[in-house]
């Protein structure tokens, strides 16, 4: 078990590696535990967490499926942004409704299948022409509800200022090698720790001790937009999401999906397809301030990884979030943790046991 901080045996309980969304609540969850922690991160601006517009959808595909646990992690999301944002002064969630334009007849008939069958995320929109000033849409709209925005471009820097504040931020870039395995634990420069725990993003597919989990990173895209009458109530969908941001009029474009790409950053052929779709369906003037890229740890089974490695106890990983970040990682950074501190069970879809051969011979 580990110690609470007045009774740290080492320099720390526990090596925090990246401050992402994961990373974030984990430190999160071990202050509110009372374990001594350390984080590292650099605070690189393409950081997938500082690229995403932080938006929780309860539904996804082609197919309008309900995402997995939907209902257990969007209340269980809610809370735990709540409490953060409360303690750091921040606003830090807001509920949003998911405006969708359907793009054709076909996605039309699927979300009114769902209406039929009264699933409980997706809703009728009765004033179909509300919008007609705003968007163009010859097939109508429906509405998925609830959903949420995560204010990611507050809560990151809040939280990164607490921990500068508590002197338990190390703003270096950890790379192969800087981690050592020691009797009981594990080092990094002058920081002893007795475990460490990777929420690194993508760069852990090259992790010497995790890097056999089946990652399946992708490259996403997206543009900030600064759009001055457009309403900020909604989230609106027309297979990109335009999404409202915390700063007044800002509007968040995205996101591409690629799974080959020659390099990591933003693309003229991504910047050029968006900003021609938008201009289609938006009727209102636009800027663009900004464009973003990041890759995403995704895995190839779009299961997250939590746990302990099965040989070297003193490391874990919370990692592979993919596009669900955002109600993930609160509460798999709680069964990590709880997991850390009691050997509470991580659920078994999410647990990184489920690998223990492959990672037996890593």
């Amino acid at each position: 078990m580990l110690r609470p901080a007045y009774f740290c045996f080492m320099d720390t309980d526990v090596l925090v590696v990246g401050q992402g969304i994961s990373g974030t609540f984990l430190s999160w969850n071990l202050y509110q535990r009372q374990v001594d922690f350390i984080v590292v991160d650099n605070g690189h601006p393409a950081a997938p967490s500082r690229v995403a517009a932080g938006i929780i959808n309860p539904i996804t595909g082609r197919r309008m499926a309900t995402t997995w646990m939907a209902e257990e992690l969007l209340a269980f999301a809610k809370t735990a942004y709540e409490e953060i944002g409360h303690y750091l002064g921040i606003q830090a969630i807001t509920p949003r409704r998911i405006l969708d334009f359907f793009p054709n007849a076909q996605m039309r008939d699927t979300f009114l299948v769902h209406l039929q069958h009264k699933d409980p995320f997706f809703h009728a929109f009765p004033e179909q022409n509300r919008f007609n000033h705003l968007f163009r849409y010859d097939f109508g709209c429906g509405e998925i509800a609830p959903a949420y925005t995560v204010h990611l471009e507050l809560l990151l820097p809040a939280w990164r200022m607490e921990l500068q504040r508590q002197n338990r931020l190390v703003s270096e870039q950890v790379i192969d090698g800087d981690i050592r395995l020691t009797t009981g634990g594990v080092s990094f420069g002058d920081i002893r720790a007795r475990r460490v725990i990777f929420c690194d993003g993508s760069t852990s597919q090259s992790n010497p001790w995790f890097g056999l989990l089946p990652f399946s990173r992708n490259k996403g895209e997206a543009l900030v937009l600064d759009i001055p009458d457009l309403e900020a109530d909604y989230i609106y969908k027309k297979g990109f999401l335009l999404a409202p941001l915390a700063a007044r009029n800002a509007f968040w474009l995205g996101a591409s999906y690629e799974w080959n790409f020659a390099d990591t950053g933003p693309s003229e052929k991504f910047r050029t397809a968006a900003t021609s779709f938008l201009s289609d369906w938006l009727r209102l003037p636009f800027r663009i301030l900004d464009h973003k890229a990041g890759l995403r740890p995704a895995t190839l089974e779009r299961r997250p990884f939590a746990g302990l490695h099965p040989v070297h106890q003193q490391l874990g990983i919370l990692n592979g979030m993919g596009t669900k970040g955002c109600s993930l990682a609160p509460y798999f950074a709680r069964q990590l943790t709880d997991h850390l501190l009691w050997q509470a069970p991580i659920l078994p879809e999410a647990d990184i046991s489920r690998f223990r051969k492959i990672l037996e011979r890593g």
